[in-house]
């Protein structure tokens, strides 16, 4: 699989052992940011990770932030993008299962190396669910946004 990540300077440390394992698992990786400890705005780096998810160019984005809250709400701003904070293993592959989640976000003052790993590799084996019942309330969150449907574009 594609994947985007990007961090805040508040989840720059914790990006390279996230990226490596991202890696070790056979995916490619493509790292928008930051590049090292610097203050860097959240905002701007959602903006690099959310626009190579709605191009298609990547399948899913990761964002490690302080808390992984701030990165959630800059990346929900944009259109095509549903994007969840993942702190526990059952909430990082259900997002994916019941809401179609393509951008998981990580606080890196929240969790350590080891559970962001298992919270990535759930979110990555995680298949959005055939259900009826999921498939309609994720129509509904597009139209929210005013689309079309939720796999156009």
């Amino acid at each position: 699989m594609k994947l985007v990540i990007g961090s805040d300077h508040a989840g720059f440390p914790l990006k390279a052992s996230v990226v490596a394992f991202v890696e070790s698992l056979g995916h490619e990786v493509q790292d928008v940011g930051s590049y090292d400890d610097q203050p860097v705005d959240f905002p701007d780096i959602a903006r690099e990770v959310t626009s190579r998810v709605t191009s298609g160019e990547v399948e899913r984005g990761l964002m490690v932030c302080g808390t992984g809250v701030g990165a959630a709400i800059a990346a929900n701003k944009v259109r095509g993008i549903r994007a969840a904070v993942g702190h526990d293993v059952h909430s990082a592959h259900q997002c994916v299962e019941h809401d179609d989640v393509n951008v998981l976000c990580i606080g890196a003052q929240i969790v350590g190396p080891w559970l962001a790993n298992d919270l990535i590799k759930a979110f990555l084996e995680a298949e959005f669910s055939s259900d009826e019942e999921y498939r309609r309330r994720v129509e509904k969150l597009h139209a929210m946004e005013g689309g079309q449907g939720p796999h156009e574009g």
